[in-house]
């Protein structure tokens, strides 16, 4: 059992900035395919970003391209992502993910169906 545990979110004008961490539970966390995704008011669920195993894999959704950083602290237990620029279009609840059986080091995936374990959700609100 993989437990999930997202902070950070809040609310900030546009154009500032936030950084949401999820800390996992588990001791092989280095095996864990990770990913952010945000669903707002109305709209589906979407990735934001992911990490593979090795960190060296990334993605980002082309919305948040540029303003965004993931990445992960395997020594912590930690994946942090890191929004700049921030729009009011980026308001939603977002949940942190994870998948603990992905084989490939450096493998990223951006479909829900893929993370076996969520966090609670954070909320971020921009205001214009």
């Amino acid at each position: 059992q993989v437990q999930l545990v997202e902070s950070g979110g809040g609310l900030v004008q546009a154009g500032g900035s936030l950084r949401l961490s999820c800390a996992a539970s588990g001791r092989t966390f280095s095996n864990y395919l990770m990913g952010w995704f945000r669903q707002a008011p109305g709209k589906k669920l979407e990735c934001v970003s992911a990490i593979s195993r090795n960190g060296e894999n990334t993605y980002y959704a082309d919305s948040v391209k540029g303003r965004f950083t993931i990445s992960r602290d395997n020594a912590q237990n930690t994946v942090l992502l890191q929004m700049n620029s921030l729009k009011p279009e980026d308001t939603a609840v977002y949940y942190c993910a994870a998948d603990p059986t992905v084989y490939y080091r450096d493998y990223v995936s951006t479909t829900r169906e893929q993370y076996d374990y969520w966090g609670q959700g954070t909320q971020v609100t921009v205001s214009s």
